[in-house]
């Protein structure tokens, strides 16, 4: 794959033998950034997952980025109106569902109580592949709807392994001061830290990295941060 020559004059500033803090490595990001748009910075992982194994939950960033996520609630009854109070860009039961199977994904994130689950579950060819599945596992599926769209709003993302163990998480924009950008990632990787199952012996995290959208990958010291 041949890169552009803004690529090219990045990469040269970025050590590939180098792990970095996760304060140099933010301000690397931000020194090489050359994209027109504000660019997304990434934090990605490499764990070492027992095979058959998974890793997929949720994680609540200390500062938002970006635009304001547009929340569907499967509600009804008091549900309903507690997901109107709280916020939510679109809230129904049947209506929605039979919207959704015309065609219909002006949103972000589907939030549905359990009780709504028989009904959503026929949406899964449709929600599934793109992700927008209410799930347990993700919180998305609860009574707690006050509780669930307030986490959202505050920055709550998903995170999951994929086969070969990576995980890929947005953080922050170049834009964002960098103290707030380091404040996010120190979450991500407390979290991911807390996955780590009690009896593994050897390096559960294998190596953790920053890029932005456009730019080049700056690989962390992961025994300090770990440590």
């Amino acid at each position: 794959m041949t890169r552009g020559k803004k690529y090219r004059e990045a990469i040269k500033k970025c050590d590939r033998t180098v792990q970095y803090t996760l304060d140099a490595a933010v301000k690397g990001i931000k020194e090489v950034a050359f994209a027109k748009f504000d660019e997304t910075i990434d934090i990605s992982f490499k764990l070492n997952l027992r095979k058959g194994v998974s890793i997929r939950d949720t994680v609540v960033l200390e500062h938002q980025f970006g635009k304001e996520k547009k929340i569907l609630v499967f509600a009804k009854g008091e549900k309903a109106e507690e997901a109107k109070s709280a916020g939510a860009t679109y809230i129904g039961d049947a209506d929605l569902i039979e919207k959704i199977k015309g065609g219909w994904l002006d949103f972000d994130v589907a939030v549905a109580t359990p009780d709504m689950m028989k009904d959503v579950g026929k949406l899964g060819p449709i929600l599934g592949r793109r992700g927008l599945m209410p799930n347990p596992k993700t919180q998305t599926v609860t009574f707690d709807i006050k509780g669930a769209i307030s986490e959202l709003k505050k920055g709550r993302m998903e995170f999951r392994a994929d086969k070969t163990g990576v995980v890929h998480l947005a953080i922050g924009k170049v834009s964002m001061d960098p103290e707030k950008i380091v404040e996010n990632a120190q979450v991500v990787i407390q979290e991911l830290k807390k996955k780590k199952p009690a009896d593994f012996k050897g390096e559960f995290i294998k190596s953790i990295a920053l890029a932005s959208t456009m730019g080049p990958g700056f690989k962390l010291a992961v025994k300090e941060l770990l440590s």
